[in-house]
């Protein structure tokens, strides 16, 4: 038993961390309740009779170390966009293109919405970003800095009480004055997180962070073949090196002693392992633990719950026969759709929608975020369907937290599930009439039908989410986010503690996105759960 290993969860950490186990020796098994791996990183014929290849769930990357990809040998192409995104302004037929390769059409960009002074102070803002994204990234695959030795390796005073200090509202308020441009840079401190701008948990600012030290440039790039293919190398490099992979297999339990009970083909099963890595969110894992407990395992001191997590999104995913015109004529649609394309995302848009849905309201309008994989890479459609004109978009709508989902109070459960489809198809609607207010016809006229001739849209919501993931509450990062690195007084005297793997069980090690560290498509939760087992 002394070299086994349980993996707990065949997302794409749960496979990082297989890879790196058993290319050092150890005899490792990975149980998956699904029937494929991957996790939120997944790609699927999403439409029926359409050959198109979707990333149905997550759809870009930034987080993943260059470091992992090379040591797993992952054949894995990775795409920079040309364009950062693009900006329309509300009431208005103009709008913001920032070009990563044209400055001069940007600074004019700027300048056509009446925030020429923002182009300079753009970036100013961006290039201290990338400052903090290299002193930073280069951390996120070793043992824990403590806040001061992140600091003193930033060396920027400044800049560190900008991001991790005050409230990241402040800083983008003292950087620009448009509406428009600061809307564009606080949406980088709310994918999946419910605050405000000026939130003083600092959960903005965490989300921020991640969000702009990927690669040490925060750029976020498109995986070549779809969210899809990271997944399949990874498996490919855990399988190869010798790791034991079971889809279908539900864990049922875990006892602190390294017991885990599982139910595959209708029979109830058990692996005993010195070492669990749990790829799955800490509110999980406790319901596992205390499902082992109740088995009889060991009593051990109590463990507090972690608090019920809450995701604050929407994915919309749709296939249209054409990109859609824009109300702005100066920007050509594949520009525009080239990169981040935000939709009633100003500055001030932001806060009203969160008061909205804080009051429990859909808010009005939407603020919504896209993307147009295909424009980058066709290689996800069929040759016909390439050739036709056909595109992907993914929508990623903010501030819709799981509340407005869950009703007040209990209700059975078929009451919930007709009350969800309710919802859905409101938060569907809310998203389409926010694509709408900026294109010059309706976004329905350019859906491309089905086989059975039914417009190719598709909603998940953060209940979707947890049931189809077991996310809970829908929140794609596991829990709330962490600073990388820990408090000067933190205790680091084992190896899960130096690694931010640790899950309050000797036995059980974190080893995904709830991990410190984790979050998004990164692997970064598996390798360092992988290095904490070497460490012991």
């Amino acid at each position: 038993m002394s070299d086994n290993i349980v993996v707990v969860g065949g997302g794409h950490n749960g496979l990082v961390a297989a890879a790196y186990l058993a290319q050092a020796g150890k005899n490792v098994t990975v149980l998956e309740r699904l029937d494929h791996l991957g996790g939120a990183a997944v790609s699927s014929y999403t439409f029926e009779g359409v050959d198109a290849r979707l990333s149905r769930y997550s759809y870009l990357v930034s987080l993943l170390p260059e470091r992992i990809i090379r040591e797993l040998g992952l054949r894995l192409r990775l795409k920079r966009r040309r364009y950062s995104s693009y900006t329309p302004e509300p009431g208005t037929d103009r709008g913001l293109l920032v070009d990563n390769q044209d400055a001069r059409s940007t600074a004019a960009s700027f300048a056509s919405i009446g925030a020429a002074g923002d182009a300079a102070a753009w970036h100013s803002f961006y290039a201290a970003t990338a400052r903090m994204a290299r002193a930073l990234f280069p951390t996120v695959c070793d043992p824990l800095l403590t806040r001061s030795e992140a600091r003193g390796a930033l060396g920027d005073d400044k800049l560190w009480s900008a991001i991790v200090e005050q409230p990241i509202g402040e800083a983008i308020e003292s950087a620009f004055t448009s509406d428009v441009v600061r809307g564009v840079a606080m949406t980088d401190g709310l994918i999946g997180t419910f605050a405000r701008a000026r939130d003083a948990s600092l959960a903005a600012n965490r989300c921020f962070l991640y969000h702009v030290i990927g690669g040490e440039t925060g750029d976020w790039d498109l995986p070549v073949g779809g969210m899809g293919a990271v997944t399949d190398e990874l498996a490919k490099a855990a399988k190869n090196a010798g790791a034991t992979i079971l889809t279908g297999a539900e864990v049922t339990s875990i006892t602190p002693d390294g017991e885990v009970r599982y139910r595959r083909r209708n029979s109830e099963r058990e692996l005993r392992g010195e070492t669990v890595l749990a790829n799955v969110a800490p509110y999980v894992l406790e319901q596992l633990v205390q499902a082992g407990l109740r088995r009889g395992g060991p009593a051990g001191p109590p463990h507090p719950e972690p608090p019920r997590p809450e995701g604050a999104q929407v994915k919309v995913n749709l296939m249209l026969s054409r990109l859609p015109r824009l109300r702005d004529r100066s920007v050509d649609p594949a520009a525009a759709f080239g990169g981040t394309f935000h939709i009633n995302e100003c500055y001030s848009q932001l806060d009203a929608a969160y008061d909205a849905a804080s009051s429990g309201s859909i808010p009005e309008p939407l603020p919504c975020e896209i993307y147009c994989h295909t424009l980058a890479d066709p290689s996800i459609l069929s040759d016909e369907l390439a050739a036709s004109g056909a595109h992907t978009l993914t929508v990623f709508a903010l501030h819709t937290p799981d509340r407005l989902l869950a009703g007040e109070g209990q209700k059975p459960d078929q009451d919930r599930t007709e009350d969800h489809d309710a919802m859905r198809q409101r938060l569907q609607a809310a998203v389409l009439d926010s694509l709408d207010s900026v294109l010059a016809e309706p976004i329905a006229d350019v859906l491309l039908p089905d086989a059975q001739g039914r417009p190719c849209i598709e909603t998940k919501t953060t209940l979707d989410i947890e049931e189809a993931l077991r996310m809970p509450g829908g929140n794609i990062f596991h829990g709330p986010l962490s600073w990388p690195f820990v408090e000067d007084d933190a205790d680091l005297s084992t190896p899960a503690q130096r690694w931010g793997v640790d899950s309050g069980y000797d036995r059980i090690l974190l080893c995904g996105s709830g991990a410190r560290r984790g979050g998004a498509v990164s692997g970064i939760g598996g390798h360092n759960a992988a290095m904490a087992v070497l460490e012991r």
